[in-house]
């Protein structure tokens, strides 16, 4: 198993209520994913956070294997999210890829 967990931050440019919008878009549209992508196993967004954090969402995902995450990255489902509700709102993007 592979677990994937990314941290974003949305450009400082955006209103809080833009940013309330860009969250809710990021975590329907990722979560959505969910029963689209082969050897995805789970996926979760988390949108709220304490006053201590530096990032605005973050997204915890696992897979079956490291080819599961690869075909996620190029999956066409998973692309239209990612240029549709997530690149163009984000300054920072962190990636952690690990085994489970």
């Amino acid at each position: 198993m592979v677990r994937h967990i990314i941290l974003w931050k949305i450009k400082e440019e955006k209103t809080e209520e833009e940013k309330k919008i860009i969250k809710e878009g990021v975590k329907a549209g990722l979560e959505g994913l969910a029963g689209q992508i082969p050897g995805l196993v789970e996926i979760k967004v988390q949108t709220e956070s304490l006053a201590s954090s530096n990032a605005d969402l973050m997204l915890d995902s696992t897979f079956e294997d490291e080819a599961s995450l690869k075909n996620y990255a190029t999956h066409p489902a998973h692309v239209a999210v990612a240029d549709n509700k997530v690149r163009p709102f984000m300054e920072v993007r962190m990636c952690l890829d690990f085994k489970i």
